[in-house]
Order: structure tokens, then sequence, then C-alpha cells
């Protein structure tokens, strides 16, 4: 199915989330409707259509345009709760005003008891607790805010949504995957060169990867020609092996990561291949790819001046990943770039990314620190009537 990125368009589960007009976050996000779609199974790729955009008849209204408004994308994943705060800027730039990441671990143990638990939702009520603080003191227009994959799945999800509410004003909206592929390819879109061909754009989250196969044209539109879901991401992934291991167990442990993620591959190989025969781009989105990055570029420190929009050698990383797959965690936190946060996941991250190059291998992968909150903020800031790249 090719389908064209109107990001004009309101998608499903847009309306009533999020918050018009924040002065006060607690008090007026409330006024958002929260709309649940958790406690059932990751469904087949074919049962899971991308949403289509909408006649314009269907649209709603835009309010009158104004530079000054400031909107929010807040995206809780399974790993991580990330916040952007943004006003459209000139030259059809985005000015950022606000931003917030923690590392809230919500899908811990979700493969072995198929719940979400009491401290995992602590740690991520906390983190969103301090995001409704930002938007409201950034006096934020319209924000719209997801959860992925975790609570997708999670079987008390659509309780952890009410509590979330209660707690904090913060109405979750519970996107599907197509949605969540979509908003990616929208907000890396940017890094696609058309002269170069189709792109294999994939993101690598914390319980699932999604991996897009898009079209850019010269005008700067962007076309979805095919699209997975793949049910692993580097939180469900690492579950799958011990987290310490003998130094003569980690290659083996290393490669069945990779063998679990291949077999999801098969089909959707077959489908790009129909798609586009030839080579194609690969733009990579997501901690894993912008950690390893930053690690080949030799940062002291994590800068996202020089990760966002750079190249690096598949060679290299593939070396970088084998390197650190044979380190314990202990010895990959002193990795400068990845310290304790990462060091546990890092290594499923690097078996997700390798399983993609054994398949698609390039020279080279364009990096982007960037995806589903930048996605958000273009959907509503079109939809307000601003032009952006």
């Amino acid at each position: 199915m090719v389908l064209p990125l109107d990001d004009r368009a309101v998608p499903p589960g847009y309306l009533g989330t999020g918050c018009r007009g924040v002065n006060v976050a607690r008090d007026l996000l409330r006024l958002g409707q929260v709309r649940s779609l958790v406690g059932r199974d990751v469904q087949n790729e074919a049962q899971m259509p991308m949403p289509a955009a909408r006649d314009a008849g269907e649209r709603v209204r835009a309010p009158l345009f104004s530079s000054r408004r400031a909107y929010g994308a807040l995206d809780l994943g399974t790993n991580n709760c990330r916040l952007l705060i943004a006003r459209p800027g000139a030259a059809g730039t985005m000015t950022i005003v606000d931003a917030f990441s923690r590392v809230v671990r919500l899908g811990e143990g979700l493969l072995q008891t198929g719940g979400l638990s009491a401290a995992a939702q602590d740690r991520a009520v906390e983190a969103l607790g301090i995001c409704a603080d930002k938007l409201g003191r950034r006096g934020v227009w319209l924000t719209r805010n997801v959860a992925t994959e975790a609570c997708r799945r999670a079987t008390n999800g659509a309780a952890f949504i009410a509590r979330v509410y209660a707690e904090t004003g913060i109405a979750l909206d519970v996107i599907s995957a197509g949605e969540e592929a979509r908003l990616a390819v929208l907000g890396c879109q940017a890094l696609i060169d058309p002269a170069d061909g189709p792109a294999l754009v994939f993101d690598i989250g914390g319980g699932s990867t999604e991996l897009i196969l898009a079209r850019r044209s010269d005008a700067g539109d962007a076309t979805i020609l095919a699209w997975v879901s793949v049910p692993w991401g580097v939180v469900s992934l690492a579950e799958t092996e011990p987290l310490e291991l003998p130094e003569a167990e980690r290659g083996p442990a290393y490669a069945r990561m990779r063998g679990r993620v291949a077999a999801h591959l098969e089909d959707f190989a077959v489908r790009v291949a129909a798609a586009h025969d030839g080579p194609l781009q690969l733009l990579g989105t997501s901690g894993t790819i912008t950690t390893l990055a930053s690690v080949e570029l030799g940062l002291p420190s994590y800068d996202r001046r020089k990760v966002d929009g750079c190249t690096v050698g598949v060679a290299a990383m593939r070396a970088l990943s084998l390197q650190l797959s044979g380190l314990n965690p202990a010895e990959r936190a002193l990795v400068g770039c990845i310290g304790r946060d990462r060091a546990d996941l890092v290594v499923a991250g690097c078996a997700i990314l390798e399983a993609v190059l054994d398949r698609w291998g390039r020279d080279s992968v364009r990096v982007a620190d960037r995806g589903i909150r930048e996605g958000i903020l273009r959907t509503l800031m079109v939809r307000d009537g601003a032009s952006l790249q």
C-alpha cells in the first residue's frame, strides 16, 4: 500500500487528546478525553493498516495561525518518557522552547508478567508530572501526548492510563503501530535524500521496532511504500537473555538476539524487494543509533548538533556493536555516551541494528535525533496553518 504522508490531516485518536489554551497544566489538561486502545495483543501488520489521511471535508477547521504559540509533543515509550515543546520558527523551521527526557523503563518485566509493574508505573507517573508542569509553565497552546508499545501490550494498560490522567492531568493516547510509524517518518523525512531512491527508516524502540520504506519527492513530500512493526525493542529483547554472563557465553547470547529479530524481517524483506528493486538509503532514528553514532564520532558527551543528520560507516557500526556485545554491563557503562542508563540495553539495540544491516546493508547509515515528537509537532503546527520544510 502506498500512502502519502499528509501532515495536515487529523489522525485517528487525535480529537480530544491533549489540551488547548493551557495555563495550569494539572487543571486544564483534564479537559482532554482519554482514548484507550490498550489491553490487546499485538496484531499482525496486515491487520493494522496505516491510518490514511482524511478527506478535506473531514478536517477540523484550523484557527488563525500565530508564530507565538507553543506546541507540545509527549512520547511515553517502553523505555523513555520524552517531551518536546516548540514554536514555528523562521524559514519553515521549528524553534525548541523546552525539552525533557527520562529513562522510566515502563516496560520492565512486561515480557514475563504481561503487565506494567507498580515500580515502573511510579517512575513514569513521576516523569509525566514533570512534563505537566513544563506544559503549564510554557503556556502550551496545543499538545498531543502518546503512549506506544508497552501500553499497547500491557493487560493493565487501561488502568495505568486512567491513573496518569487522575494524577497528572495528562490524557495519553495509546497509538497503533501504524500511527507510530507514520509519525516517525514525518519527524525525520527532511533527512531523506530525494535523489538517492527510497529510504529504509528504522526506529528501534523499547518494546518494538518500526521499519518503514519511504520515498521523498523533490518537493519534500514523503510517501510510505511499506512498513512493519517488529515486536522486539531494546527492553523486551534484552530480557530474553541474562544480564550478567561469562565472557564465553556473551557471543552466543548476542547471536540468539540477532536471530530473534531476523526471523521477523523475512516477510517484510519480500515486500520491500517488490516495492523497490535496488539499494536503499538507511536512516536510523532511536536512542540506540544516536548513542552508537556518538561513540563512533568520539564525542566525550552526547551532542545532538553533531549527531543529528550525521552519516556513519556501517562497517564501523558493526565493529562497535561486536565490541560492546563482548563487554559486561559495568564495562559498557564506562564507555562515553553510554553510561549506566544504557549499559544493560545497548547490546539488544546493537542486535536489532545488525539484524537490519544483515538484510539491507549499505556502506553507510544516516542518523536522526528526531522522530515521533517532531512528527507530532509538525502535524499540530501545519494543521494550524504553519508552513514547515
